[in-house]
């Protein structure tokens, strides 16, 4: 099994909440995580990665309800790869996350831009994780 950890943003809200065969709840979102540092050249560099997150279940509903564009989260899962075909019809694959854990982070700053302390979804979105 791999398993991935990531802290970023959401590219875009959340997709519309679809269902499994067997009428569990599920969404997926995009994540932009920015790599920050030197390069062997000593130069700043920066470098953003895209994932795609599946999440299911209870979680589902709550990152539909609360996560949207820019929302920073952390996400904890299982790695997987995702066969696709682009525009052209040509076969693609891609990494995507079946995320066992999503929790909501925030920044200091948007806090204080909003002038008062957040208020919305306890900031681990796991049912029946301590709040």
């Amino acid at each position: 099994m791999l398993k991935a950890i990531i802290i970023g943003n959401l590219g875009a809200d959340p997709d519309e909440p679809r269902y499994t065969s067997d009428g569990r709840p599920f969404v997926r979102f995009n994540i932009a995580s920015t790599y920050r540092g030197r390069g062997q050249d000593g130069e700043p560099q920066e470098k953003t990665e895209w994932v795609r997150v599946s999440v299911f279940g209870r979680q589902a509903e709550v990152v539909t309800q609360y996560l949207h564009k820019g929302s920073r989260v952390y996400v904890e899962g299982r790695l997987e790869s995702r066969p696709w075909m682009d525009q052209q019809q040509q076969p693609r694959a891609g990494l995507e996350v079946l995320a066992n854990d999503v929790q909501f982070m925030t920044n200091r700053s948007d806090d204080e831009a909003s002038g008062m302390a957040r208020s919305g979804p306890p900031r681990e979105a796991s049912p029946g994780a301590p709040q």
